[in-house]
């Protein structure tokens, strides 16, 4: 007679402990924010300016904020430009580690498999001394934007392995996490597989009309939960993320 597979109790769990985004809109939409341990990939159009989710994000908890594309005080002085506390953030300065030499100088290497290959290994070696540090802590981790990663020199194996990586993390250490991607800028097939990696999707859409510019947001994925099935709209303002809650009301 065959025997049934030991129960984890702690496994066991009816309902997911929810974390707000920092986005109270959305998280009312979302009935309180996110599943707790969630790895969020943020699919956004490159010209939607949709980086001000992640500054909005920062808002809601203690964040460690890897930067990618830019040096960290210039995304410093936008989150304050947008009217948020920065007090909650620690930067990760990615980009200078790559680009820059100790010098300050633009560096040679760029592209290069080795560089690329090291880039990583620094990325990975600094999310492993999160884990430490925020075991006890309310947590975001945000890598901006995680594209850069993608384009990189390097085998897919070494892809795999630090979104695996930054899963686990998420999990050991139950923060919310967000990658943000930019459309077409990376091959689809690592894309599908990062969609397929990750709990939640937020896929953010620039529509240009004649007259207007409607930014639109859909989150068909929530493990966890019940995918949220209709589109948001919201605009970009001197506040942050303004979610169109006319359907609501009316």
């Amino acid at each position: 007679m065959e025997q049934e597979p030991p129960v984890d109790e702690q496994m066991v769990h009816t309902r997911p402990i929810i974390k707000p985004t920092g986005i109270f809109a959305l998280d009312r939409i979302l009935g309180g924010g996110l599943p707790a341990g969630s790895m969020t990939f943020i699919s956004a159009d490159p010209k939607s300016m949709s980086e001000v989710f992640l500054y909005q994000f920062t808002i809601a908890r203690k964040t460690y904020y890897f930067t990618t594309n830019r040096k960290p005080v210039y995304v410093h002085q936008d989150i304050i430009n947008q009217g948020f506390d920065s007090s909650n953030v620690h930067f990760v300065d990615v980009y200078s580690e790559y680009y820059l030499t100790s010098n300050g100088e633009i560096s040679d290497n760029i592209g290069n498999q080795y560089a690329d290959t090291k880039i990583i290994e620094f990325t990975e070696y600094n999310l492993k001394n999160i884990i430490n540090d925020a075991k006890n802590d309310d947590v975001n981790i945000i890598i901006d934007n995680f594209s850069f990663f993608m384009n990189l020199n390097v085998s897919i194996s070494l892809l795999k392995r630090i979104v695996h990586l930054l899963y686990e993390s998420t999990k050991e250490i139950n923060s919310l996490t967000y990658l943000y991607g930019l459309k077409g800028s990376h091959s689809e097939d690592i894309e599908n597989d990062l969609f397929n990696a990750s709990d939640v999707i937020f896929d953010v859409h620039l529509e240009q009309r004649v007259d207007k510019i409607n930014n639109k947001l859909s989150i068909p994925k929530i493990r966890g939960m019940a995918p949220n099935t209709e589109i948001i709209k919201f605009n970009i303002s001197d506040g942050g993320i303004q979610i169109d809650t006319s359907r609501d009301i009316a």
